[in-house]
């Protein structure tokens, strides 16, 4: 079946920077262009391509969440509750009433998911969720692409500030060898590394027991 809107993460993983989260709403499933896919699978150029026809197309509603470090690192804070609240409140500016939709479900039960994201969005909508569904929906495809492309512009202003900050994710040497660095030059992290993130707390404590052993 069509679903009227969907809503998909980029950047739950990263060791620095912010998640987001975006919706997408359409009175029409045919509103979606051609060629949306999970947006990892598609090129930079690709990205924003799409993003582009996304947001000139009137048949398309459209909102993108910002949830920042603070937020994650927050001790109340878990990824799973904080990706539920961005979903519902990227969802509450594009839905209408009656509709049915599909998110991509960030928990291991998929239910459950659809069940906390629906109990945040005041519209009577009907929520469901599934494991992949940014490969199997074009709609959630679209919010894939849409949060993708918010996620690559802030890294690029994370590299305006810092140079070169790679990806941002833990497996990402450029990234590591970057939080390293950091701290051993100003002893502390930067501002936008999510520092209760074991990357970012190893570098953290590296550079403590270097200082250690110099005594």
């Amino acid at each position: 079946m069509d679903h009227a809107f969907g809503a998909d993460e980029a950047g739950r993983g990263p060791a620095l920077g912010s998640m987001f989260v975006a919706a997408v709403a359409v009175d029409d499933a045919a509103s979606i262009p051609d060629g949306v896919d999970d947006s990892k699978k598609l090129s930079r150029d690709r990205r924003e391509k799409l993003a582009s026809e996304l947001r000139g197309d009137d048949n398309v509603r459209s909102s993108v969440v910002e949830v920042p470090t603070e937020r994650i690192d927050a001790p109340e804070s878990g990824m799973n509750e904080l990706t539920v609240d961005a979903q519902s409140r990227a969802l509450d500016a594009v839905v209408e009433a009656g509709t049915v939709g599909i998110v991509d479900a960030c928990d291991t039960d998929a239910e459950r998911f659809a069940r906390r994201v629906g109990d945040g969005v005041d519209a009577d909508v009907e929520v469901r969720a599934e494991h992949g569904a940014d490969e199997t929906y074009p709609v959630v495809s679209a919010a894939s692409v849409l949060a993708k492309v918010a996620r690559d512009r802030h890294v690029d202003a994370l590299a305006e500030t810092y140079g070169n900050v790679g990806s941002g994710y833990p497996s990402d040497p450029t990234t590591r060898e970057f939080i390293r660095g950091y701290v051993d030059e100003y002893g502390e992290l930067p501002d936008c590394a999510r520092k209760s993130w074991g990357t970012c707390e190893d570098a953290l404590a590296a550079a403590e027991q270097s200082a250690l052993d110099q005594f």
